[in-house]
């Protein structure tokens, strides 16, 4: 359990704010207690659930197999896609690996391609058992993911949620800005240090980061790009990443109520571990859906393509196995979106190589054309296999507009620390976000 410390908000900038969020007055930040090196001790039903979770999650990455080294980039995507739904950020699967592939596009998938990036740093970095984690590996991890933002832990105050532009109606003030530094460090020490049950470490470095809300922005997707980590670490996953924010977004209020009763007094710890299990198991078997559906679909376009040369009479109907026609098809679940230079890169052939198989696999219904407004070929898409993605997380229509389009307002000095009751005498200034991400 943690304490909350009474602080003082007075706007200095005041221009556009309604009346009530004008006011002056007190609100209180939560604290919450360092984690330390050591698992807290859980109850029986909250235990079981976790080693239930960890036997669903290795049974699904040993199903997946060498596959997953295909589909945790779409995994990723899926992932990412979801963890962005949660915060307001629409996108489409087309539209990221679109931006992802031509570095372009609308702002909300250039953002989402930045989580890709990040969370496959903190797989392929931060993974390693033998790695120390730092609050610097953190803040580097948060700043992949908002590269806009200055580099660094929040210098303000923020909250969470709320009907207005104030902390006093806020759903939720995090730790002033001067105890974020001490806590994330302490952070950093429990996912190096702490051995015990990786699923109930991934629930609980999860929820205290959530809590602690170290940035300005990207703390949801920060949070979530560290469960991955904490798993691979762990030796839960060695092949496939499990999305579990898919299930997160398709349940917002019970994502949004755990992490309430993480901060509650006493902790409901338990509960939180359960259903952060719950979560765990469910996206573990839309993995492996996923896996088998992606399996099915290259089988079916792989026929599909010999259907069509045979159709056209072209000899062999069968391509032979080193046809470049062949080395896309085998690409699409990780590729799904491509053009002559990237097939050519990748596949070390000739433009003119790539462009014929290209145009080869357009004509034959499996990838399809994507123009510009003058009608200009930007690329070929997968359509398909980029609506699995879409799969995964059709359910998450939540979210809500976050802060990072209109700047903080400046709140004034304590007059008097002790008076109000802070720990320390701090400036607090303002950062609204999303509901409990």
């Amino acid at each position: 359990m943690g304490e909350y410390v009474e602080r003082l908000w007075r706007p200095e900038d005041a221009s556009g704010l309604s009346r009530k969020d004008r006011a002056l007055g007190r609100y209180l930040a939560y604290v919450p207690d360092e984690l330390g090196e050591r698992l807290p001790t859980l109850g029986a039903e909250a235990q079981s659930a976790a080693e239930d979770a960890l036997a669903v999650l290795a049974r699904a990455d040993e199903r997946i197999g060498a596959r997953g080294t295909y589909l945790n980039h779409l995994l990723i995507r899926s992932e990412s896609i979801s963890s962005s739904w949660i915060e307001g950020n629409r996108v489409t699967p087309k539209q990221l690996a679109i931006a992802e592939l031509l570095h372009q596009g609308p702002r909300q998938a250039l953002d989402v391609v930045a989580n890709v990036r990040a969370t496959e740093a903190a797989i392929a970095e931060l993974a390693d058992p033998a790695r120390v984690i730092t609050a610097d590996d953190i803040v580097d991890l948060q700043h992949v993911i908002e590269p806009r933002l200055e580099r660094g832990l929040r210098q303000e105050q923020n909250w969470v949620g709320g009907p207005g532009w104030s902390p006093l109606r806020a759903a939720f003030v995090p730790p002033p800005e001067t105890e974020v530094p001490r806590l994330v460090a302490d952070l950093a020490r429990f996912v190096t240090e702490t051995a015990g049950s990786p699923v109930v470490r991934a629930a609980i470095v999860h929820a205290q980061f959530e809590t602690i809300h170290p940035f300005i922005d990207g703390n949801g997707r920060t949070g979530r790009a560290l469960i991955h980590t904490i798993l691979r670490r762990a030796d839960a996953l060695r092949n496939a990443l499990i999305p579990i924010s898919t299930v997160f977004a398709g349940d917002t209020d019970a994502y949004i109520a755990g992490l309430t009763g993480y901060r509650a007094d006493p902790p409901a710890l338990d509960e939180w571990v359960i259903g952060f299990a719950q979560a765990a198991e469910k996206a573990a078997g839309n993995a492996v859906r996923l896996a088998e559906d992606i399996a099915a679909l290259d089988r079916e376009v792989y026929d599909r393509l010999v259907a069509f040369r045979r159709d056209r009479g072209r000899n062999p109907a069968v391509p032979r196995r080193d046809a470049v026609v062949l080395r896309i098809l085998d690409t699409l679940a990780s590729d799904p979106v491509l053009t002559a230079e990237s097939v050519s890169t990748s596949l070390t052939v000739s433009s003119a190589a790539a462009h014929r198989a290209l145009t080869e696999l357009a004509e034959a219904g499996i990838l399809g054309r994507t123009k510009d407004q003058r009608g200009r070929l930007v690329c070929w898409t997968a359509d398909r296999h980029l609506a699995m993605v879409a799969l995964t997380e059709r359910s998450n229509r939540v979210g809500g507009e976050d802060t990072r389009n209109r700047k903080p307002l400046r709140g004034s000095a304590l007059s008097d620390a002790g008076q109000f009751g802070a720990r320390r005498g701090t400036s607090p200034t303002s950062r609204r976000d999303v509901p409990g991400l």
